[in-house]
């Protein structure tokens, strides 16, 4: 991210990509990069509080709660989904982090034919912290806009206070079950 001519923050992807999907799509994003050691700390824009995760990080809903505690209004998920992932689980997982962490969620996303094996579904999109799709494009080359309104986001958090509902003090509490053979 920049500000007047200097990096601000350098957020390194911190789950890797290694999935096989029988006969569709196998990656191992592994083999040719190794994962971030951190989650930044939200940086102050313009817009708002920017927390900022890549592509895979989606699927893990702990880096927005963790974003979220420590301030951000606003989630941000540069990404290359392939198709089978992408049409299956992008827009609902966008939505998920939205509505869970009550932040915007913007999402810049490759589309197209990114070499002979791999194609990227695309798809960017903006959600609001009530989880409604708020801008998107669809396949192709495209932009979007959104407004990003800070007061509509303070009123959905003021209105359902789910941060401080939470229980932190069950969460990682569960016992495994003996499995019976």
């Amino acid at each position: 991210l920049l500000s007047p001519g200097r990096l601000v923050a350098a957020y390194r992807k911190t789950h890797l990509c290694d999935v096989e999907l029988e006969g569709r799509v196998t990656m191992k994003e592994s083999g040719f990069t190794n994962p971030g050691t951190e989650i930044l700390a939200p940086v102050s824009t313009p817009a708002g509080k920017l927390g900022l995760s890549i592509c895979y990080d989606l699927r893990f809903p702990e880096i927005s709660l963790a974003l979220r505690r420590a301030g951000a209004e606003i989630l941000t998920y540069p990404s290359a989904f392939t198709v089978p992932t992408g049409s299956a689980h992008w827009e609902v997982l966008l939505r998920a982090r939205a509505i869970e962490s009550q932040c915007y969620v913007v999402a810049a996303a490759q589309s197209g034919k990114n070499h002979e094996s791999r194609t990227s579904y695309g798809h960017s999109l903006v959600v609001d912290p009530w989880g409604a799709v708020v801008a998107q494009c669809r396949e192709g080359p495209g932009l979007c806009y959104a407004e990003i309104d800070l007061d509509y986001l303070h009123r959905v958090r003021r209105e359902m206070p789910v941060q401080g509902h939470r229980r932190p003090d069950l969460y990682g509490t569960v016992a495994a079950a003996g499995l019976a053979p």
